[in-house]
């Protein structure tokens, strides 16, 4: 999507934060937890083996830094931030 300006926009949530979309690749998942620590909001384990759960792809703007600090933290790198 672009602007009057013809640059790219930047998707906003109805109070006016950035938008920020998240994925995950659970298949290359290794359950080492780090995500659900660090943003519980966001993210859950499944119970039977630990894989990433995602719990809201499109977390208000308090979780962004959290969101974004498990991505970066992410042993097998399986989250993708979109903002």
């Amino acid at each position: 999507m672009t602007g009057r300006t013809g640059r790219p926009t930047v998707p906003t949530d109805p109070h006016g934060a950035t938008a920020m979309k998240i994925t995950l690749d659970a298949d290359k998942c290794c359950a080492a937890g780090q995500c659900v620590l660090i943003a519980p909001d966001v993210f859950d384990q499944r119970d039977e083996d630990g894989v990433v759960v995602l719990l809201d792809a499109a977390p208000p703007a308090e979780q962004h830094a959290a969101v974004r600090e498990a991505a970066a933290i992410c042993p097998a790198a399986v989250i993708e931030v979109q903002e």
